[in-house]
């Protein structure tokens, strides 16, 4: 079984297209009456026709997402929150056609018949959906209750977006906090394995497979104490290590190549 508001929706689909169907024929009338031959009304028809589908296919795209009925607070809006107000609302056209049907009762010209059921929805629909429903809308908010609660439901929104905002920065720091704890803990326990890199690093090599070999050792202990970040922590320190004992010295960050495939950890390609 469809549920209530699919089927407003569907009423309210069945409606806009008998509206535009009325406004339709107006237009034909209107244009008949003024002396435009058949075939120009045609030509217009048509250029008129896909217009007319194009807004009435965003329309329904609305709808069905439901853009065109917002979510409207009950105690804010009192009346159009309820559902006999979305039934006279999406109706509208449908009662425009009952009053119309009533109001040509006893006339005999198809034409005009027709013509009069027309303007009875035309004038129905857009007294209600441009008159009749932004100004109930707008008595609504104006009552004090509505306004009370507009009010109140604005700043508790208001203190959850902060709190949100607040909560999301006490994480950054509480993250950039043990960031910097363990960078100050591993530079404490990693300072004497720093130390030895800075001197594989400077140092004469003669064997070249035992200092690659020893400073494996030194990455694989430091991606097992705390992973990649433990391991650029330590390389970090070598160099600087490197740099500030032996300031005449030209220093190329073997490191990296040395420790290619110990974890994740992966040496940047010179180019």
């Amino acid at each position: 079984m469809l549920g209530r508001r699919d089927g407003l929706r569907i009423a309210h689909i069945a409606s806009t297209v008998w509206f535009i169907l009325c406004v339709g024929y107006i237009l034909v009338v209107a244009l008949r009456q003024a002396g435009v031959r058949w075939l120009v009304v045609f030509s217009l028809s048509g250029q008129g026709a896909l217009i007319i589908l194009i807004l009435v296919s965003l329309y329904l795209f609305a709808i069905f997402r439901g853009i065109s009925s917002s979510q409207k607070v009950q105690v804010e809006h009192p009346l159009t929150s309820t559902i006999y107000y979305a039934v006279f609302y999406v109706l509208a056209p449908f009662l425009g056609c009952l009053s119309g049907l009533l109001g040509m009762i006893g006339i005999n010209t198809i034409s005009q018949f027709l013509l009069g059921i027309a303007m009875g929805t035309l004038g129905t629909t857009f007294l209600v959906w441009v008159v009749v429903d932004p100004s109930i809308g707008l008595l609504e908010l104006i009552l004090p209750a509505s306004r009370k609660h507009r009010a109140e439901r604005l700043a508790y929104t208001k203190d959850e977006r902060e709190k949100k905002q607040r909560d999301r920065k006490r994480l950054l720091d509480e993250v950039l906090a043990r960031e910097e704890s363990d960078r100050l803990y591993w530079q404490e326990i990693l300072k004497p394995e720093a130390e030895k890199l800075a001197g594989l690093l400077t140092a004469d090599i003669t064997d070249l497979k035992q200092v690659e070999q020893e400073a494996v050792g030194i990455g694989v202990s430091a991606w097992q104490t705390g992973g990649l970040i433990c391991m650029s922590e330590l390389r970090d320190m070598a160099i600087a290590i490197s740099k500030q004992k032996y300031q005449n010295r030209a220093v190329f960050d073997y490191i990296s190549f040395w420790w290619d495939g110990i974890g994740n950890w992966r040496a940047v390609p010179i180019v």
